[in-house]
């Protein structure tokens, strides 16, 4: 098998782990050879209650039994979709209460940035530098990395950059601007959380020119920063809320969040404004639903916090210089990034999965299953404690 893999499957990095994958199950993953890992990456911040939880499993065959895709997007009432958009609109602001459901987390950027020129007349978009928001061209187009961005230019025209925590950019958000996209926490960068009420300034200077806030919960959202949205952390309201990865369970999906108002406009001049025949695959929107009442519906949430406490006070290293992020979203920094990439893999050797953050290669990213026990967290960070010393050695 990885053989073909190699041979036939399209290749995203030059060194991928490239664990050859038989089956999954809470908070672990077995290769065929028996072997099993310890995840605690959790598909990248994906697997919100790790692999293959019962509640989905069983909530994934009760529609299969029933129907699987059956026209596109917005045509027919599906049950599976309509309980999805209620359950996000019940856990949001009350101003968010209408759901466009995407494919994708990028495919919700791409939602968003048009519901804010739709919405506002206006072209021009306000993003942060060093940030991720998807890999389509339009939300390329507003993630801040030049060194990947540059090979594909151009990109969709008229967004401007601004830095994530300085506030002496507020200035060029402006009556020309449609909207700010920014990262709740950013993600890519090494999980940079916001500081001196940064967000709260934004949405300010976003209110005095008359242009709308976009947060970008793809990671932060669905309980993994200890409250439903990270937003909350902040005591923010954005205009629109973008969400995906923990959103599925595991399945494939995302959403733009918006006030019915704003979202209406989608639907006239010109109708069918945004549209998709698999948003919202009956399957997958059953999956995600019973996700995020199992994480509503029980002490998830408020557990992230705890998890979180925990991790730091067992990460304890001199090699480790600083640990970022809020809940189960957290980076551990390390001196350099080839001793990141050393200890990476010896972690694997050992069974333990974890993984490298986009821009900042001096980062681990530990981002587990929401569900992941206390026993699993101590063992895994046991095993990087040791990964350390013996890159060392």
């Amino acid at each position: 098998m990885k053989k073909d893999f190699f041979k036939y499957q399209a290749q995203t990095s030059p060194h991928p782990l490239a664990i050859e994958v038989s089956k999954a199950k809470g908070s672990y993953i077995y290769d065929t050879s028996g072997k099993k890992y310890l995840d605690f990456v959790a598909g990248v911040s994906a697997n919100s209650l790790g692999h293959n939880h019962r509640k989905v499993v069983k909530a994934i065959k009760k529609q299969l039994n029933s129907y699987s895709h059956v026209m596109v997007y917005g045509e027919f009432i599906q049950k599976p979709q309509v309980a999805l958009c209620k359950l996000l609109a019940e856990n949001s602001p009350e101003n968010l209460n209408s759901v466009y459901i995407t494919n994708s987390g990028t495919e919700a950027t791409e939602g968003a940035l048009k519901l804010a020129k739709r919405a506002t007349n206006r072209a021009e978009i306000i993003a942060a530098k060093n940030s991720y928001h998807g890999n389509t061209m339009g939300a390329m187009s507003v993630s801040g990395v030049e060194k990947q961005n540059a090979a594909f230019r151009p990109l969709v025209p008229g967004t401007k950059f601004i830095v994530f925590n300085d506030p002496t950019d507020l200035h060029k958000i402006t009556t020309k601007t449609a909207a700010v996209i920014l990262e709740t926490i950013q993600g890519g960068a090494g999980f940079i959380t916001p500081k001196n009420d940064f967000l709260s300034k934004i949405k300010e200077r976003c209110q005095e020119v008359g242009a709308l806030l976009i947060l970008d919960e793809i990671q932060t959202g669905i309980g993994r920063t200890g409250t439903f949205w990270g937003f909350e952390n902040y005591q923010i309201i954005p205009d629109i809320i973008i969400t995906g990865k923990g959103l599925g369970g595991g399945m494939p999906i995302g959403a733009f969040i918006a006030s019915f108002e704003k979202m209406n406009l989608l639907k006239i001049n010109p109708k069918l404004g945004h549209i998709s025949t698999f948003a919202g695959h009956p399957i997958i929107s059953a999956a995600s639903a019973a996700t995020v009442k199992e994480i509503t519906s029980s002490n998830l949430i408020q557990e992230a916090l705890r998890k979180e406490k925990l991790i730091r006070n067992l990460l304890i290293h001199p090699s480790i210089k600083e640990i970022r992020g809020k809940g189960l979203m957290l980076a551990a920094f390390l001196e350099t990034p080839e001793l990141v990439a050393k200890v990476v893999h010896k972690c694997l050797e050992k069974g333990l999965i974890l993984f490298f953050l986009l821009f900042e290669g001096r980062a681990m990213r530990i981002t587990p299953p929401l569900n992941i026990s206390d026993k699993e967290i101590k063992k895994g960070c046991k095993m990087i404690l040791n990964a350390i010393d013996e890159v060392h050695q």
